[in-house]
């Protein structure tokens, strides 16, 4: 009808309408956000990588499975804890990292776990908008099996060098006595 009740229900409605279309979007975007969240998940979990979230404040908010396996450690032991505390090694390259202007720093790190040692590359980069920063993401990789073939390779090279000389030790004297031969030739005219 009409008056001011009518004009009350109908303001009503057309509120609780509003309120209705607000909650909606917030229930859609609610969904997005969670779906977007699974997936980043899976992602994740499917990285070889360690890949390790931390807030503004440093402490650890996300980690993947790699990164668990590679520093043999319990998630529980991770996430809310100071980055640095629960993990020392990779210090050094967060601080390079925080003084670098842009907000990343990469480097090797050795870890020991259990008697074990592992050679890691980290990679340390700050989340920011303009100069706001957000978070930081550090990501790790094992190279210890990289490190040991290229160590074994350099091995092998000097053992094969060695054996050569061993083998024929006149060699490296006559290349030089050749060399000299080039160099003074012209200058020596008796033998």
């Amino acid at each position: 009808g009409e008056g001011d009740l009518a004009t009350l229900g109908q303001t009503f409605n057309r509120m609780t309408t509003q309120l209705r279309t607000q909650r909606d979007e917030l229930v859609s975007a609610n969904v997005q956000l969670d779906e977007r969240r699974r997936f980043t998940e899976a992602v994740l979990s499917g990285v070889s990588a360690g890949v390790i979230g931390l807030g503004k404040n440093k402490r650890i908010n996300l980690a993947n499975r790699s990164a668990l396996r590679l520093l043999d450690i319990a998630e529980d032991q991770l996430l809310n804890k100071q980055f640095t505390r629960v993990i020392p090694e990779f210090a050094p390259i967060f601080a390079r990292a925080l003084k670098n202007a842009r907000g990343d720093a990469e480097g090797q790190v050795t870890l020991r776990r259990d008697g074990a040692e592992r050679i890691l590359t980290v990679r340390v980069t700050t989340e920011r908008d303009g100069r706001k920063i957000h978070g930081y993401v550090v990501t790790f990789d094992e190279i210890t099996e990289l490190v040991t073939a290229q160590r074994s390779s350099a091995w092998a090279d000097i053992a094969r060098r060695i054996a050569h000389e061993i083998k024929n030790p006149l060699t490296p004297i006559q290349l030089s006595a050749e060399r000299l031969r080039r160099k003074y030739g012209r200058v020596i005219k008796e033998d």
